[in-house]
């Protein structure tokens, strides 16, 4: 079964291999630290500091399989190939809310890199699904849980 690829920025790229390298350094000793302290206060049976320390340490190790796995399955949104005919992972793209009357911008990313405060949306959500491939000038339906509305795409730019 192959992986799901992840979809990341150049710079959403450069974020998660600076986090992976923390990690594996600096969170890495300063865990083994911990623990060795803990280990001085003696029976490891009643140590609740030696155990929240192999606790922090199992999340450390799952975070960075979990980084490794994803940097291995990341395909870069390069900007040089994206087009603004249509809207694509990487634009952005200014729209209508046509029931509403309100102009929104949102920029297209990979789910890793959504955050949607900050109108970074990803490729898999509602929105993302229904602009997908439309072009300036399209209204789409989105299906989202608070039920359908229709968005008009303005401008479609990088």
């Amino acid at each position: 079964m192959s992986e799901k690829v992840v979809y990341l920025t150049y710079e959403g790229l450069k974020e998660r291999e600076q986090e992976l390298e923390y990690l594996k350094t600096e969170k890495r000793k300063e865990i083994s630290e911990k623990i060795k302290v803990a280990l001085g206060f003696g029976d490891l049976s009643e140590n609740a500091e030696y155990d929240e320390a192999k606790n922090e340490q199992a999340e450390v190790e799952l975070k960075i399989v979990r980084l490794e796995k994803m940097l291995k399955n990341a395909k870069i949104i390069d900007e040089e190939d994206i087009s603004t005919d249509v809207v694509s992972m990487g634009i952005k793209v200014k729209v209508l809310d046509v029931d509403l009357d309100e102009e929104e911008i949102y920029n297209i990313v990979g789910s890793e890199e959504a955050d949607p405060m900050n109108n970074r949306i990803s490729d898999e959500s509602p929105v993302g699904k229904a602009i997908l491939g439309a072009k300036i000038g399209d209204t789409v339906v989105v299906n989202s849980p608070n039920g359908e509305f229709e968005l008009k795409i303005l401008e479609i730019s990088k």
